[in-house]
């Protein structure tokens, strides 16, 4: 039998298998006081920065409105396209951690009728506006206590007008409608 010793880490060789024994953990774990509560701790931190996730809201909407300005100047166009897409995708990924989740739901939507619509030159442009106002409107009316009815009743019409457009412009590809319309795997009622 073989020892060796590397910092306080000892291995023991045997004909058929080695035995390592680590340094002593205990060293490795930090005491916490008793009264401290390091979800309470988590929970401050991100009190503290709540302020910064308005301005980022706000810097999104900003975005989202250069863009329209964009398209409504020189209209949608593979550059433009491309800018809305990102803008609404970081919404979409970003906004419900953030605090809007409602916001994410209406960037969703916009991000389908960007990715699935085949020719984006038939995009109308009044339903990017009516994205990029919805979107603007969430975030502005933010602290409204019934802002989920009125965001909730908003964002579905939005989704149905998207779905109903992206069925029609893909009406001659009945596979990839199946594709971008499959059923969710667990219904809002399976969820809770």
């Amino acid at each position: 039998m073989t020892s060796h010793k590397d910092k306080a880490v000892s291995v023991a060789a045997h004909s058929d298998h080695e035995v390592i024994t680590p340094p002593d953990l205990r060293t490795a774990i930090v005491h916490i006081d008793d009264g401290d509560d390091p979800v309470a701790r988590a929970e401050a931190a991100l009190a503290r920065l709540s302020s910064e996730f308005t301005d980022w809201m706000h810097a999104e909407c900003e975005r989202l409105e250069a863009v329209r300005q964009e398209i409504k100047r020189g209209g949608l166009n593979a550059r433009t396209h491309g800018a809305l897409f990102r803008v609404s995708h970081d919404i979409k990924g970003e906004a419900a951690t953030f605090g809007y989740p409602e916001a994410a739901i209406v960037a969703d939507s916009l991000c389908r009728l960007l990715e699935h619509t085949p020719d984006m030159a038939r995009i109308p442009f009044a339903l990017v506006e009516q994205h990029v106002d919805a979107v603007r409107a969430i975030a502005r009316e933010h602290n409204r206590t019934d802002l989920v009815t009125v965001a909730g009743a908003l964002t579905q019409r939005l989704r149905d007008v998207t779905d109903e457009f992206l069925r029609a412009e893909n009406s001659e590809r009945p596979e990839y409608l199946e594709s971008i319309f499959v059923p969710p795997l667990a219904t809002d009622a399976d969820e809770r």
